[in-house]
């Protein structure tokens, strides 16, 4: 495709995005699809959309909806996102921030119904992450998305589950919302999505929700190009055809017996938890989880740190059952090293 077209306008047809949205609605089962290009474009569409259905459909009044976030929650750096987040490190001095958007307790059912109470006429959406990645692979309780979708079709809310992280396999399901047997109202789907070669996303919803936008209202000059929409339906079908998902939630298994079992031996590791092949682990206090990814980059394996003492483990869902061994190894040996020094200081 690269050699033949690779860009067009939206306002003139290709013969790579039709086959590229139908793909999308075979896998996910959703009738309708907007492709961009970012998770946070994606996500911001899912913002408007909800914005836009709750005016038209829910009947709120003009530029009164109401957006519900979790705490913790990471969805991009774009001045929308930021003014969802209450990470002081994406809001310092990059006021003044969007209006509409609340957050509440991640994983507090109690504190989501009240404040689907108090905000239930003017409340669009509830948008979050089925399990926390940039917080620090946070997983909620067994049954809790299912939960928030009851109170979301109760309150007339719209749910839309964040799933750029999550999606494509990563967690040992399709989607991570299927662990719980959830079908959020829109889904936002990124980064795996083109199997790391392009940028490509997309959001996905029913026509109640996709057909309030009109022609024009919406739009994105690369969103749905003819490259990206070759590569990414191409990444589908090789997810499918390599059983890619089976096999993360196989080797996640591996990962997760291993990574505990140095937990288990080594006293600096404090907590560790995940599902398929997305893992956070905590450190415990003195030891700088920077300084341990440092170390493993060292021994040649790449880890990334957030918040100071968690890190996360994603290896690509192509990894090798030796090449998990040689990671946590390689884990294991860092987080001694750093506390070695730690204790030495």
């Amino acid at each position: 495709q690269s050699a033949n077209l690779t860009l067009t306008s939206r306002a003139f047809y290709n013969n790579t995005l039709g086959p590229f949205l139908a793909a999308l609605s075979t896998h996910f089962h959703y009738p309708r699809a907007l492709p961009m290009n970012t998770g946070v474009e994606a996500a911001e569409t899912a913002v408007k959309l909800a914005r836009r259905w709750a005016y038209a459909v829910k009947r709120v009044p003009d530029g009164a909806a109401l957006i519900a976030f979790p705490q913790n929650n990471f969805w991009g750096r774009t001045l929308a996102a930021i003014s969802a987040s209450t990470d002081p490190t994406s809001r310092t001095q990059f006021g003044p921030f969007l209006p509409g958007f609340l957050t509440v307790p991640y994983n507090d059912l109690p504190a989501l119904d009240a404040l689907f109470r108090q905000h239930a006429h003017h409340l669009a959406a509830y948008m979050l992450e089925p399990i926390q990645g940039e917080a620090g692979v946070i997983i909620p309780d067994p049954g809790y998305l299912r939960q928030v979708s009851a109170l979301c079709a109760r309150h007339n809310v719209l749910l839309i589950a964040d799933e750029v992280q999550t999606g494509l396999g990563r967690t040992g399901a399709l989607l991570a919302s299927h662990h719980d047997g959830v079908r959020p109202d829109m889904v936002v789907l990124g980064k795996a999505l083109s199997g790391g070669m392009l940028p490509v996303s997309a959001v996905l919803a029913s026509d109640e929700v996709m057909l309030q936008l009109n022609p024009g209202e919406h739009g994105s000059t690369f969103g749905g190009n003819p490259l990206g929409a070759a590569v990414a339906t191409e990444a589908l079908a090789v997810l499918q055809e390599e059983g890619l998902v089976e096999r993360a939630r196989r080797m996640g298994e591996y990962l997760g017996r291993l990574l505990r079992e140095v937990a288990g031996e080594v006293g600096s590791v404090v907590d560790v938890r995940g599902k398929g092949l997305m893992y956070g682990v905590t450190v415990a206090p003195g030891v700088d989880a920077w300084e341990v990814c440092l170390e493993m980059c060292k021994r040649g394996v790449l880890a990334k740190p957030t918040h100071g003492d968690k890190i996360r483990l994603a290896p690509p869902l192509v990894v090798q059952r030796e090449q998990i061994e040689q990671g946590v190894e390689v884990f294991r040996e860092a987080v001694l090293e750093v506390a070695g020094s730690a204790a030495h200081v």
